[in-house]
């Protein structure tokens, strides 16, 4: 391969730069999904994962598939054909947690709000009350096609008051922000390996609730997905070892290395250096005239959304980050595509250089396309957020 494609900075949705030790762990030599030792890295694993789910949770494990696999293990698990789930919409993710639940024969209830913005509690209640029997409500925590982060606790109020299963889409907020999957309420919560977790994308950790695990042992009829069934897989991942299928060992091995790097350096560490560094760019960019997407209050540190400023290509600009500088940032989806650009720092790529040098690189480029801009200033505003903090982190 060009080694000029390879040199790259990953500072865009998705996929996130891989630690060293993770590219290192997926080059060791390959076990049997069987294997006594590699059974003890899947224990090991598990424990992990308990504790960056900040859960107790028996039933946590990683899904063999990216973080869309994850959803949909939590749908064709939970729900059943004629089932009512309220699914939050407020972005792409929310659509699609809303598309893979009506596949299931569900019958989908959705509580929109307009793309930047959070899902208020009150539009959740009266949805709730407006409907009996509601089996589960679904939402993302953070939106990964917005940058919003959606406050969980009153929602988790709600579906408790009104005994429905809470479900939560973590794919871009486990390991960037806390997920208190206990303290919070939640039944049912995926992510997937390849953003804040800081591994390469393959594998989606889940975990789910006794009140998940009794819903799953009263279905009336088979689980939709034979490879996504839990009342198989858990058997798998628990004591009794039952073969399923074939686990891909070496996305293991990834996620192993990657969360054993996120509990070493400790997780209100990790948190804080996300927070750190998001805010420093986003103080960057509004130094540089730009105008930030999600909802003031509710913005995710580690995955920014911001418009495309008036006269400016949306193509151009990447192209040129990317050819010019290595760095990869995300464009728009769905009603925003080609209308705002999604930076990332999640995991490994959370880092103080790669805010400078991603703030300098746009400074420049979008000087040159005629957008209106203070040399120097989105620097200066990024440092002054270092500068404010009380121990500057440069990982």
């Amino acid at each position: 391969m060009n080694d000029e494609r390879m040199d790259r900075i990953l500072l865009g949705p998705g996929p996130s730069d891989c630690h060293p030790d993770v590219l290192r762990a997926m080059a060791s030599p390959l076990l049997g999904h069987l294997d006594p030792a590699f059974l003890a890295i899947m224990n090991e694993t598990r424990e992990r994962l308990r504790a960056l789910f900040q859960t107790r949770h028996s039933l946590t494990l990683a899904m063999s598939g990216t973080g869309s696999a994850g959803m949909e293990t939590l749908m064709v698990n939970a729900l059943e054909p004629g089932d009512k789930i309220v699914v939050g919409i407020n972005g792409l993710f929310g659509e699609r947690m809303a598309d893979v639940a009506a596949r299931t024969g569900a019958e989908v209830i959705p509580v929109r709000a307009p793309w930047g913005r959070i899902l208020e509690p009150e539009q959740v209640r009266d949805v709730l009350r407006a409907h009996r029997r509601v089996k589960a409500l679904a939402v993302v925590h953070a939106e990964t096609s917005t940058g919003v982060w959606q406050p969980l606790e009153d929602l988790s109020r709600l579906a408790r008051e009104h005994e429905a299963l809470f479900l939560v889409d973590a794919v871009t907020s486990l390991g960037g922000v806390p997920v208190q999957v206990d303290d919070f309420g939640v039944d049912g919560c995926y992510s997937g390996t390849q953003k804040c977790l800081g591994a390469p994308p393959g594998l989606s950790p889940v975990t789910l609730s006794p009140r998940f695990e009794e819903v799953l042992s009263k279905r009336r009829t088979k689980v939709q997905s034979w490879y996504l069934d839990l009342t198989m897989i858990r058997q798998y991942w628990g004591e009794e070892r039952f073969y399923h299928h074939t686990a891909p060992v070496t996305m293991v091995y990834a996620l192993h290395a990657a969360l054993g790097l996120i509990l070493e350096e400790g997780l209100e560490r990790v948190f804080r250096r996300h927070l750190l560094n998001g805010r420093a760019l986003q103080a960057g960019l509004e130094a540089m005239g730009l105008k930030l997407f999600a909802q003031e209050g509710h913005r995710l540190p580690q995955l920014t959304a911001v418009w495309v400023p008036e006269g400016v290509r949306d193509e151009e600009v990447r192209g040129r980050l990317l050819r010019e500088y290595g760095i990869e940032i995300g464009g728009g989806l769905g009603e925003v595509k080609g209308r705002i650009w999604r930076l990332g720092l999640m995991g490994h790529s959370s880092r103080r250089r790669n805010v400078m040098l991603l703030l300098a690189a746009l400074e420049q480029i979008l000087g040159e396309a005629g957008h209106p801009v203070e040399r120097g200033a989105a620097c200066a505003a990024a440092e002054e957020v270092y500068q404010k903090s009380a121990s500057p982190d440069d990982r």
